[in-house]
């Protein structure tokens, strides 16, 4: 069964939204509804936060917190992010059914007390994951995003141009589907990035308008690592190709670490500028994030 994870900000619960969510006791036979099930994220408005639905993740299992006994972890996987958070609320009413029982609005937040945990019908949480994920399946930025017909094959093409009922029943499938997520992954790493290189500084539009740059994952996910901007960067292909290769890395305070004995002379001539410290987002909760970075560089070439 499907549920709703609230998080608050500034809390003091052991959270850390990609990998594990902290379940208190008392909200644990709750959970285990869910456990093996999607799940989506929503932040309340306590604390500054913004109250709104902005991700989505696969709720793996349960497991014991031993340091604080009857309390557990969500483990969780496949962690999402939303193109734009989506509101409590749309034009139609609230995203949840049984909100729209509350006669007076302002009475929303004492409704929705003792329901950190909650769980949701499969077709209103298809309803909210298809809103947030909007632009990514967006007819007009397949091209930008990689998910036109050149690159994208017969499966994911019927699916995306199905109606957008169509998608809510299968919403599923387009968790789950890789080219979809690298598709929100780049769109976000790129916003970040302002659609510039972090490592030479170039910003490079084809003659159809799209941006060249590319969006690198720094913790692979191959080995587990989130589709979330902290664990991204955005590359020219020839520096995307160095990256995976681990050929250039990252130092702690983002500077740019080159394997001078395995990459051309010409090409580090390209990061001559950028050695001292990568460009970086203007927003700092989107830079990389130290662990992320600490994992791509135990795999440097070396000097």
């Amino acid at each position: 069964m499907k549920a709703v994870f609230e998080r608050r900000v500034g809390t003091g619960y052991n959270d850390d939204a990609p990998h594990r969510y902290h379940v208190p006791k008392q909200y644990l036979d709750i959970a285990r509804q869910a456990e093996g099930d999607w799940v989506v994220y929503r932040e309340t408005r306590k604390g500054g936060g913004r109250q709104a639905y902005f991700a989505v993740a696969r709720f793996v299992r349960l497991e014991p917190d031993p340091a604080n006994p009857g309390w557990h972890f969500a483990i969780m996987a496949d962690y999402l992010p939303f193109d734009a958070v989506v509101p409590l609320r749309s034009a139609q009413g609230f995203y949840e059914s049984f909100l729209g029982a509350v006669a007076d609005s302002s009475k929303i937040g004492i409704v929705l007390r003792g329901k950190s945990i909650r769980t949701i019908p499969d077709a209103e949480f298809a309803v909210i994951v298809r809103a947030g994920l909007s632009r990514t399946l967006s007819p007009e930025n397949a091209v930008q995003l990689g998910l036109d017909p050149q690159h994208v094959g017969t499966d994911v093409r019927e699916l995306l141009q199905a109606p957008i009922e169509v998608q809510q029943r299968r919403i599923a499938e387009i968790l789950t589907s890789r080219l979809i997520r690298d598709a929100a992954f780049r769109g976000d790493v790129l916003d970040a990035y302002d659609n510039t290189c972090a490592v030479t500084g170039l910003r490079i539009v084809n003659g159809g308008g799209k941006v060249e740059v590319q969006a690198a994952h720094i913790w692979a996910v191959a080995d587990g690592g989130p589709d979330v901007v902290q664990n991204g960067i955005a590359l020219t292909a020839t520096a995307h190709w160095l990256f995976d290769r681990h050929l250039i890395s990252l130092t702690d305070d983002f500077g740019l670490l080159v394997s001078h004995n395995k990459v051309p002379s010409e090409l580090r001539q390209l990061f001559s500028h950028h050695l001292e410290r990568i460009r970086l987002p203007k927003d700092r909760t989107l830079w990389p994030h130290p662990a992320y970075v600490e994992r791509h560089r135990e795999k440097f070439a070396g000097a």
